[in-house]
């Protein structure tokens, strides 16, 4: 089984290098369009969706693929991967760089693995999280090869956390930390898994922001709460995602759950 995971990284790794070098030589100079959902795509997207899929399907040719610009609904498949071929598509048209390219691999409906690549920032991160898939695999989490854990701070205005654009009513009252809010689902939750943050919402993530990271972040020690009290995972077969939000909050401590819940549910209200 570690020849299989050794397999996984190896492709994760290329793969999204492959795409990332494409992407960064039109970052910050393609148009963008709106999508009925209200969020942009570029051709950059639908390439690097395309080029994504026909990878995992030479690769591995008994794997199912999720991906959010072409393929919406989970397919009967024990391996499935989700793609999110750009995260951060606005911070990428503007020429901000913070985006990333995020792959999911998920047993049984459930991610066990995550790969989020961060081109503009020479940042890889990744993460294998067993969970109860009962499967014989690595554990952790690590950036750029090295071990990634979160943070045991106390919350203060020292400390960060993280919002999306659509949790700013949290600010309505006092917050006890610095706020930050960079434009990527994936990099705003990867900053608790990394020990940089203490915690982080979003608000409407759809599966693709969430898969990967999913894995990662709780790899790495933290703690995720789905704000809707609906458990994200097992994905259910024949199940369109193309619309379900999964509005999460993550902490990097257990205990901190009682501290920042009750301030960010006004994001699913």
């Amino acid at each position: 089984m570690q020849s299989f995971w050794n397999e996984v990284l190896a492709f994760a790794e290329a793969t999204t290098a492959t795409v990332g070098e494409r992407l960064m030589a039109e970052f910050g100079q393609v148009q963008a369009d709106l999508k009925a959902d209200g969020s942009l795509v570029t051709r950059c997207d639908r390439w690097s969706d395309d080029t994504l899929r026909a990878a995992i399907r030479e690769a591995f040719p008994d794997h199912g693929v999720l991906s959010e610009e072409v393929e919406h609904i989970f397919p009967a498949a024990d391996w499935c991967w989700i793609i999110d071929p750009i995260d951060g598509t606005t911070n990428f048209t503007r020429g901000i760089p913070v985006w990333g390219i995020s792959l999911g691999l998920l047993y049984r409906g459930t991610p066990v693995f995550g790969y989020v690549a961060m081109p503009p920032l020479g940042q890889s991160f990744y993460g294998y999280w067993p969970g109860a898939s009962g499967l014989d695999m690595p554990s952790g989490a690590f950036c750029n090869g090295r071990p990634i854990h979160t943070s045991q701070a106390a919350p203060d205005k020292t400390q960060f956390f993280s919002l999306c654009a659509r949790s700013t009513a949290v600010l309505e009252k006092p917050f006890p930390c610095k706020i930050r809010m960079l434009g990527s689902a994936a990099y705003n939750l990867l900053l608790v898994g990394a020990g940089w943050a203490v915690g982080a919402v979003e608000a409407t993530p759809k599966i693709w922001d969430v898969a990967a990271v999913w894995a990662i972040v709780q790899a790495a020690g933290a703690t995720w709460v789905p704000l809707d009290d609906t458990a994200p995972f097992p994905l259910a077969v024949g199940q369109d995602y193309s619309r379900r939000p999964y509005p999460t909050l993550a902490v990097a401590q257990a205990k901190l759950t009682e501290t920042f819940r009750p301030l960010v549910e006004v994001v699913v209200r």
